[in-house]
């Protein structure tokens, strides 16, 4: 078969408290609520899907919010950074509404030639906000204060902390059609050729490093895009025959998954873009009401009660 992932499908994490969450990432970053639905291993729990206007693989981050959950910590045989593409000349706007809403962040630097600025969100969820060399000329979502001069136009990259990176560079290369572009030090960038955005991940080595703990404001996977349910399943077939442990193909109502570790340590999903976010709502109504999986509706009246207020 071809290598054909398309780069980062979506990113999935682990939140505290839900309205803040919301009121985080749709007013100071600016992002569209495109979905509104729950864990389906948990539906007393939102599971909530941020992106741009229309929900486009590659800028869809999403979140499981455990009220009174647990901090986790960032360490190896993780997903230790999020890397957001951004205009160039942004980020003194990024600087400045960090300052104005009180978030955490570091001064400006630069890897690989670019530039970026890290920040936190209210969980400590750790993101950089990065100017890439090539114009993304992705649409952002745009809001009355985060314009499409400064808005964030989908993923640029993830970054993986790892003990020992060779055996997470071979799934990366062998199975997942990325190539090494370049290192520096320890950070080893690796992307695939076959999307212009969303294409980048780093692998930053470092032996002594102790595991981390997923938990409140941890990744806890990151999905990989192909274009259908047949690459899905090819896929499946080739991962297997590894050894590894994959799922069967699991319907996520909006795309159809598969899930399986890499030997790394990270959840990895392989997603498909069908059949979208617009089967069970207009593209102009995204996020506006509760989406239950079937086997929920029988608790919808319930569930509208008792999970919480997001306005």
């Amino acid at each position: 078969m071809e290598n054909t992932i398309n780069g980062i499908h979506h990113i999935t994490a682990i939140a505290g408290n839900a309205k803040k969450n919301y009121d985080f990432y749709t007013r100071v970053l600016g992002l569209r609520l495109v979905k509104k639905t729950v864990n389906f291993d948990d539906p007393g729990t939102y599971h909530l899907y941020y992106g741009d206007g229309n929900g486009t693989p590659g800028s869809i981050l999403t979140f499981f919010p455990w009220e009174g959950i647990t901090a986790g910590r960032r360490g190896a045989r993780q997903v230790t950074e999020i890397g957001y593409s951004v205009p160039e000349g942004s980020l003194d706007f990024w600087l400045k509404r960090f300052e104005d809403n009180n978030v955490i962040y570091n001064k400006p630097a630069e890897k690989f030639g670019e530039q970026y600025l890290t920040f936190l969100d209210p969980d400590g969820l750790k993101f950089e906000l990065i100017v890439p060399k090539t114009a993304d000329n992705r649409t952002p979502w745009e809001t009355a204060e985060v314009t499409s001069a400064n808005a964030t136009k989908g993923f640029h990259s993830i970054t993986i902390t790892s003990n020992k990176i060779e055996a997470t560079a071979k799934i990366l290369t062998d199975v997942l059609g990325y190539r090494l572009l370049e290192q520096h030090v320890n950070r080893y960038r690796f992307i695939t050729d076959a999307v212009e955005n969303a294409a980048i991940v780093d692998l930053v080595e470092v032996p002594g490093e102790v595991a981390g703990h997923v938990a409140g404001g941890s990744v806890h996977h990151v999905a990989f895009r192909v274009p259908n349910e047949k690459v899905l399943m090819e896929y499946r077939e080739k991962i297997a025959k590894l050894g590894l442990h994959i799922t069967d193909k699991i319907d996520r109502n909006y795309f159809y998954s598969l899930y399986f570790r890499e030997p790394g340590g990270v959840l990895f999903e392989i997603a498909t873009d069908n059949p979208g976010f617009a089967v069970d709502e207009p593209a102009e109504l995204l996020g506006t009401g509760l989406k239950l999986p079937a086997q929920y509706e029988n608790l919808r009246s319930e569930l509208e009660k008792t999970l919480p207020s997001l306005v």
